[in-house]
């Protein structure tokens, strides 16, 4: 038996050994075999990526940024889960920031917070017209508004006492990162696991690095969450997003496992082989003449 196999296999015996255990918010969840397997599969990844990228370095309390989507419900579940059965020594405490979007039911996150008893946070703030205010009929509004939100998080973890801001980000938002800046931005960048704000206080987190949005959307729908749709998408940068998961999902389609394909290649940089004298010495190299 190879290795990552074998590990797979003893990850799969500790949550079986674990499933009296598992938080009560999965009671009411299916109990198929493919549910099962499912959930494991996601707490698997969310591990990995929280022991690969450090996230427990002398993290004592975490803000979850909860959308109402279904990406960060995912993610609220699977830590509150992990941190159920004694796996993740961190204090959880879950945020929705209420941007003032029109018709937004307001119940929705805080009824359904009450009900699995997570500690929680629910800010208003009215990004809404500032965003309506500022950016021209037919442009973009997805950059402007996560701005916003973003610095209103910061804030607020800053209140809370926490040392990090947890966010829902998954597989395909760093690929569809990563080809946005190299078709458009023309650089080498994509959305990391872990980041140290500019100020140098908080660090941004994505537990579900390794998790594939399909993964999450089936997660979502088996468990019912309450999902609460966006509605600014449809602007200039979601489009050009878009754009980016059509090609993916292509790609896929035609090759599958490619995307899987493209998340380790993220992790596997050869510097030396690419074309940025400041990352790597070109002009250092020698030859070496056979004595």
């Amino acid at each position: 038996m190879n290795l990552a196999l074998a590990e797979r296999t003893e990850a799969d015996e500790a949550d079986d050994a674990q499933e009296s255990v598992r938080h009560p918010l999965f009671n009411d969840a299916p109990q198929s075999v493919s549910f099962n397997k499912l959930r494991k599969r996601l707490l698997r990844q969310v591990r990995q990526a929280i022991d690969d990228f450090g996230m427990l370095n002398g993290q004592k309390r975490w803000l979850i940024g909860l959308s109402g989507g279904k990406d960060s419900y995912g993610l609220l579940a699977l830590l509150m889960d992990l941190k159920w059965r004694g796996l993740l020594p961190v204090e959880l405490i879950a945020c929705n920031l209420d941007q003032g979007q029109p018709n937004f039911p307001k119940h929705v996150l805080p009824d359904y917070l009450k009900s699995i008893g997570v500690a929680h946070r629910i800010e208003y703030r009215d990004t809404y017209s500032i965003v309506k205010e500022k950016v021209p009929a037919g442009g973009t509004y997805c950059s402007l508004c996560s701005r916003l939100r973003r610095g209103n998080l910061y804030r607020i973890a800053r209140e809370e006492g926490c040392d990090a801001l947890v966010l829902g980000h998954h597989r395909e938002d760093i690929l569809e990162t990563f080809f946005m800046n190299f078709f458009h931005g023309g650089r080498l960048a994509a959305m990391p696991a872990k980041l140290l704000n500019d100020e140098g206080d908080l660090f941004v987190m994505r537990p579900l690095a390794y998790a594939a949005e399909d993964d999450l959307a089936k997660f979502a729908a088996a468990m019912q969450f309450p999902i609460i749709p966006c509605d600014l998408c449809g602007s200039q940068d979601g489009l050009q997003r878009n754009a980016m998961k059509d090609m993916l999902a292509g790609i896929e389609a035609k090759m599958p496992g490619r995307k899987d394909a493209m998340l380790r290649a993220l992790s596997h940089v050869n510097p030396s082989h690419l074309l940025d004298p400041a990352l790597f010495d070109f002009s250092g190299l020698t030859v070496t003449k056979p004595s």
